[in-house]
């Protein structure tokens, strides 16, 4: 579902249907120590471009909304873990490495024959 900035995230839910005017971060509101969620933090979140740039289906992540410096401002931190090597990820963006790693030859890594 696009979340109130237009980008799409699988954990925003929103709900307009005849009136209604749900909204909710689904990943964030499963995190018991994190801070209240609200929609201006959809803004600068960080899991829609990591849901972008990594599909890996092992990939577990974690939000947590933080203040910021001097308690002004507050940001989603995320967190990632690979339930296939159960590893903390460094970068969700990236993954944990390992994952696919043993893919096969792709037609770009194969070297034309020489002659």
């Amino acid at each position: 579902m696009k979340t109130p900035d237009g980008r799409e995230c699988k954990y925003f839910f929103g709900d307009y249907h005849r009136g209604r005017d749900i909204e909710e971060c689904r990943l964030i509101e499963a995190n018991p120590d994190s801070a209240p969620w609200d929609a201006s933090l959809c803004q600068t979140c960080p899991v829609p471009d990591i849901l972008r740039q990594n599909a890996c289906p092992n990939l577990v992540l974690d939000a947590t909304v933080k203040k910021g410096f001097l308690g002004m401002g507050r940001k989603v931190t995320v967190n990632g873990w690979c339930s296939e090597y159960f590893l903390d990820v460094e970068d969700p963006a990236i993954g944990c490495g390992h994952c696919h790693e043993f893919r096969g030859p792709s037609i770009l890594d194969l070297d034309e024959p020489d002659g």
